[in-house]
């Protein structure tokens, strides 16, 4: 079963890229969105015995490497935290390929693009199921790749072109670190198994190493490199300027990489490698700080951006910095918590915001919309639930694993837990300012696309609508079903040894004011957007009017994008140039291949005019050879 749950995404990508001819597009389509399904059915069984059976498994499929007492198994792990990723990413995956298939529908390349979904999830399905940094690592690269081909998906558009080698070259920043703190651990450990680096973690709390001069503790050093590959590819602050600029892609590209894999690849590196990171709490601190950092930063961007998928982006980057700092401050098991509610309201969300570009005719800038709420009442409806989940509004998936981070983190009892939790209170505030933002600009208000009449805006078909019914019921129904089970008291035996809590949380101490603080500003952003943004518009607008710089600065995403450009990517760019330049064409070409062209051209014209055609002439020339060649021989 657990080979069926990783191979048949691979067997649809198979099918999908190298038989559609054969067999055609829309079964291409039916065959790639069946083998997932068929895949995320029987991640809910395994996540079901679990559950219920404690059931555990380790299954070998080939030795990969083996040198000297050093070996490596190509395996399928099954531990509470991989059941609960399989859950994730098979799960999200089918719904968005059925989703796909209406979404795509003009598309001529359908089957490349179902190819290219279905390896996303294979290669995820490797990285979560692995059971060594080695095959982590493999899935890890194969995620990223998956990402350029399908951000990239639309290659005539330039956008699209740059956004895909933008976010392949950020995660190879990332992933030159994760790099080092693989082979850190493989140097002093003398092996990349987890459940063997896990074992020997506690042996090497004193080792100290010197790297680029300066005296780091060994753990803490590894932990730091492993963390820089998670800010990658979980775009934390920093490395984070891919995420938005990859909505390029197709909207089913954005849901999948945003909700079910790539970006949540990060938070699962953190917590699986929970045994190592628990024994270094400055290393726990970096991730804390930089997680907040993320949270608040995403949600003050999110607040100004008027592309519709964007602002869904800058709130998947501000809920990851959500789960970042839960891990950083211990609370893994509510930072997955969070990871499992965010996978089905995130989904829902982007596949909603696709249904309404669709409805609009692929426009995309909510400032052209408005006024539609009664056009598309099931997309309104769809929109309004995802909404509500990811702020946090009460009884919804996200009040449950949202609330429990911030009230965790207070619950630390350090200073960095009482920044993280006040940073967390604030930016769930944003966070329901721009997302109400983005509903009220949608479809209330009066409408403002002058290209597109009004008539033409109608309902997405069913066969997008369905896959984001079932998203809205996950939404609405996944924290209060798994709250117990992630997080409540029984929640450790849950986890077992899938994650290490040196440090247990005392629930007994949270004050009342804590618990309704957050749902009541959740609530009160509600009246306070509707009149912001519908009611009394003025009050905005003189305010950008006096704050210019500010709106600027945010709306410019804190100029990070200007900044790289001018310390990296301009400079290289201008280096590139002037090698290719005076190197490649005045040194390389010019006395290489295009210099003894040249040469061989010219020597060709003066020896063509030996060639005259009269016998004495070449009998001249072989007598002068023969004297020179005989002239050698008496002399040497």
């Amino acid at each position: 079963m657990e080979y069926l749950i990783v191979l048949l995404p691979l067997l649809g990508a198979i099918i999908s890229g190298f038989f559609s001819k054969l067999i055609g597009t829309k079964q291409c389509q039916l065959i790639t969105s069946s083998l997932v399904s068929i895949s995320g059915i029987l991640s809910l069984y395994i996540f079901y015995q679990v559950i219920f059976n404690d059931y555990y498994s380790n299954k070998i499929i080939f030795n990969w490497i083996t040198s000297g007492n050093f070996n490596v198994n190509w395996s399928i792990n099954i531990d509470p935290l991989t059941s609960v990723m399989l859950v994730i990413v098979s799960l999200i995956s089918s719904i968005i390929h059925f989703y796909s298939i209406g979404y795509m529908y003009s598309d001529p390349h359908k089957p490349r693009f179902m190819a290219y979904l279905s390896l996303f999830t294979f290669a995820m399905l490797t990285l979560v199921t692995a059971d060594n940094f080695l095959q982590l690592f493999f899935g890890w690269e194969g995620v990223g790749l998956c990402s350029y081909l399908l951000i990239g998906f639309w290659y005539k558009k330039p956008s699209a072109n740059s956004a895909a080698i933008k976010a392949f070259i950020v995660n190879r920043v990332g992933d030159f670190g994760f790099a080092i703190g693989i082979f850190l651990i493989f140097f002093f450990y003398g092996t990349v198994n987890y459940s063997e680096v896990f074992e020997l973690t506690p042996s090497f709390i004193n080792q100290e190493v010197i790297f680029l001069g300066i005296n780091f503790n060994l753990i803490t050093l590894i932990c730091l490199m492993l963390f820089l590959g998670a800010m990658g590819k979980s775009a934390q602050f920093l490395l984070h300027t891919w995420l938005p600029d990859a909505m390029e892609g197709p909207t089913p590209v954005s849901a999948l990489i945003h909700a079910a894999t790539m970006v949540t690849a990060g938070v699962f590196l953190i917590i699986r490698c929970s045994p190592i990171f628990e024994y270094s709490q400055v290393a726990l601190n970096v991730v804390t700080a930089v997680g907040m950092i993320t949270a608040f930063f995403a949600a003050t961007v999110a607040l100004v951006q008027n592309d519709i998928k964007k602002i869904v982006a800058y709130s998947t980057c501000s809920q990851l910095g959500y789960m970042f700092f839960a891990a950083g401050i211990g609370a893994y098991h509510v930072a997955i918590f969070h990871l499992f509610t965010h996978a089905f309201f995130k989904a829902l969300l982007f596949l909603g915001s696709g249904c309404v570009i669709h409805s609009f005719h692929e426009e995309q800038d909510i400032r052209l919309m408005g006024g539609v709420w009664k056009k598309i009442p099931y997309t309104y409806a769809l929109m309004i639930i995802g909404t509500l989940a990811l702020t946090g509004f009460p009884f919804l998936s996200g009040f449950y694993s949202k609330d429990a981070i911030i009230e965790f983190a207070f619950l630390r009892g350090t200073n960095m837990g009482y920044y993280a939790s006040a940073v967390g209170i604030i930016t769930a505030f944003l966070t329901a300012i721009y997302s109400w933002r983005l509903i009220f600009k949608t479809f209330h208000g009066k409408y403002s696309n002058k290209e597109n009449n009004l008539t033409s805006i109608k309902e997405s078909p069913l066969i997008m609508l369905a896959p984001s019914c079932l998203l809205a019921i996950g939404a609405i129904v996944t924290g209060l079903l798994f709250k117990e089970i992630f997080i409540g008291s029984e929640s450790y035996n849950f986890w077992d040894d899938s994650i290490l809590f040196l440090k247990s949380f005392e629930h007994d101490h949270l004050p009342i004011w804590l618990i309704f603080l957050t749902p009541a500003l959740v609530i009160f952003a509600i009246p306070i957007s509707y009149y912001l943004f519908i009611k009394n518009e003025k009050i905005l607008k003189n305010f950008i009017l006096r704050n210019n710089s500010l709106y600027n600065f945010l709306l410019n995403k804190w100029y990070f994008d200007e900044l790289y450009d001018f310390i990296f990517v301009n400079p290289i760019k201008k280096l590139g140039t002037f090698l290719w330049r005076k190197g490649d064409v005045d040194i390389i070409d010019r006395y290489g291949p295009d210099g003894i062209s040249k040469l061989i051209q010219t020597i060709s014209s003066k020896a063509v005019n030996f060639q005259s055609g009269y016998l004495y002439h070449y009998a001249f020339v072989m007598l002068i050879g023969f004297s020179l060649l005989l002239t050698f021989l008496i002399l040497y």
